[in-house]
């Protein structure tokens, strides 16, 4: 990335999941939004290890005054970040080698936990992904290159067939949930359609519509968050 990258981990042992913030980019957001307060009883139960890095939302896709062919080029950079410094970090931490993580996000961070799923299901066995925007075309400024289609989980998941797709469906797992009230508008209709591009290619998913009165906002984010975590990691899940 050329700078220092701030992280904030949380928990001593347990299954280590790697937190995307929003587009606010911070590294801290979780903490201080309450989602780590939320989570404290998995957290202190050594089931689950959060592992929070700061992320470039602003540099790569809601920044405007830069053309959508350097902005992607920024958000390349980052993914070779996650995946070549950041995951091997986690997993010496972890004490392995091979140690297979989850992701989670909400809002934009929702897309880079999708995205990294999907592209890399031997790395990533699990995303929660909570009032995601999908659809990235809408950020591109309808460029076309193998990084705006490769980024773009709304067109690479319906053109995923043969051994690209057996990778998938064998490997990982996607959450989407999303409310249905204030804000929402474009997430539930991407959560929506990215869920029948799973289900009609045979992707591991799950479904999670909330109702009309479900906001697109932290504590709705905190009590989605602690009801799948703890499903899927919660020893009493």
């Amino acid at each position: 990335m050329g700078r220092p990258m701030h992280l904030w981990c949380f928990g001593h042992f347990g299954a280590p999941i790697l937190v995307f913030p929003t587009a606010a980019g911070f590294a801290h957001e979780w903490d201080r939004q309450g989602m780590v307060a939320a989570l404290v009883g998995l957290i202190e139960g050594v089931e689950i290890k959060l592992y929070c890095p700061e992320s470039n939302v602003a540099e790569a896709w809601t920044r405007r005054d830069r053309d959508a062919a350097w902005r992607l080029g920024r958000h390349d950079a980052y993914e070779a970040f996650v995946l070549r410094e950041l995951v091997p970090w986690i997993r010496r931490d972890c004490c392995s080698t091979s140690m297979r993580v989850a992701a989670a996000g909400a809002s934009l961070g929702a897309f880079y936990a999708a995205n990294l799923a999907l592209k890399q299901p031997e790395i990533i066995h699990y995303a929660l992904c909570l009032s995601g925007r999908y659809q990235m075309a809408h950020f591109t400024d309808g460029h076309r290159s193998d990084s705006a289609y490769f980024n773009n989980p709304m067109a690479y998941v319906a053109g995923l067939r043969g051994a690209a797709l057996d990778r998938v469906r064998g490997s990982t797992h996607l959450t989407l949930v999303c409310g249905q009230g204030a804000w929402e508008e474009g997430c539930i209709e991407e959560t929506q359609r990215l869920a029948d591009l799973l289900a009609a290619k045979g992707i591991h998913h799950t479904r999670d519509i909330w109702g009309h009165d479900v906001s697109h906002d932290w504590p709705w984010w905190r009590r989605q968050a602690t009801y799948h975590l703890t499903r899927t990691f919660g020893r009493s899940g």
